[in-house]
């Protein structure tokens, strides 16, 4: 290759990137909650784009989950529509309206559809996108589908990006392709914290806040990572793990209460 063909080439690459770069900060984001994740996405998950998040098959529940809390922050008070494909509901089951609503979904905004196969939740899940009335649209579908390539996947991009709405696809056994995806997440789960050893385990603490091994491994404007993050369902955001499952409460300097109880104690010996 020639030295002026190499710097055209050069150039064109520098461009690019600058481009990119400036995109990305033109982009309109929802912070996530996780202080080292918004900081690598630059400000948060940026909306009217297409994410794409990954599980192995026994991860189903956890990617739900996850996706959920991605779907709250980008779609709060905005309605939901969720496409699955037949098959999802056969592997994992069918969807908790109980259960999203613990995690801080309301589901009085949520639409779920089913779909026959990929090829009609694609439909779905594309005239969904079209509605710039939603918050988000989640499409689920189950293994290697061959219609979801880069074609597909440019298609829901454009369709994000007419309508403002964000495009979440939920991957369950499947291993990702070329895609135009601005964000592309691997999901597992994580251990919650455990219980102090000096303290027996109460009741209502056998249950504690989702806890996910989140692996961002494309990122469209910057660089990737892996974070522990905590949903927090009260608060509808994500955060780092708590050092403890429970609130601490300090001990205070002066208990003249029990200092008193004492004093009474030795008067009565």
């Amino acid at each position: 290759m020639s030295t002026a063909r190499m710097s055209t080439l050069a150039t064109l690459r520098g461009s690019i990137e600058r481009l990119e770069q400036g995109a990305a900060h033109d982009l309109n984001k929802i912070a996530l909650g996780h202080a080292a994740a918004d900081s690598v996405l630059q400000g948060g998950l940026a909306v009217a784009a297409v994410h794409e998040v990954f599980a192995e098959g026994h991860q189903s529940a956890t990617a739900t989950g996850f996706i959920a809390g991605l779907a709250g922050r980008v779609s709060s008070r905005r309605p939901l529509v969720w496409v699955r494909q037949d098959f999802s509901e056969i592997e994992a089951g069918a969807l908790s309206m109980s259960g999203l609503a613990e995690l801080g979904l309301d589901p009085r905004l949520l639409v779920t559809v089913r779909a026959a196969d990929t090829d009609a939740a694609l439909r779905t899940a594309a005239d969904a996108l079209a509605c710039d009335a939603l918050g988000a649209v989640v499409l689920e579908v189950w293994g290697q589908a061959r219609q979801l390539d880069l074609v597909a996947s440019r298609k829901l991009t454009l369709a994000a990006q007419a309508s403002g709405v964000t495009a979440l696809l939920l991957r369950v056994a499947a291993e990702p392709r070329p895609s135009t995806a601005e964000t592309r997440w691997i999901v597992r789960a994580a251990h919650s914290p455990p219980s102090a050893p000096s303290m027996p385990a109460a009741p209502w603490s056998a249950w504690g806040a989702p806890v996910f091994d989140a692996q961002l491994v494309r990122n469209r404007h910057g660089p990737v990572g892996r974070w522990i993050m905590e949903w927090n369902c009260d608060e509808s955001q994500f955060s780092e793990p708590a050092s403890h499952p429970q609130p601490v409460v300090a001990t205070p300097a002066r208990r003249p209460h029990q200092a008193e109880a004492f004093s009474l104690q030795r008067r009565a010996s």
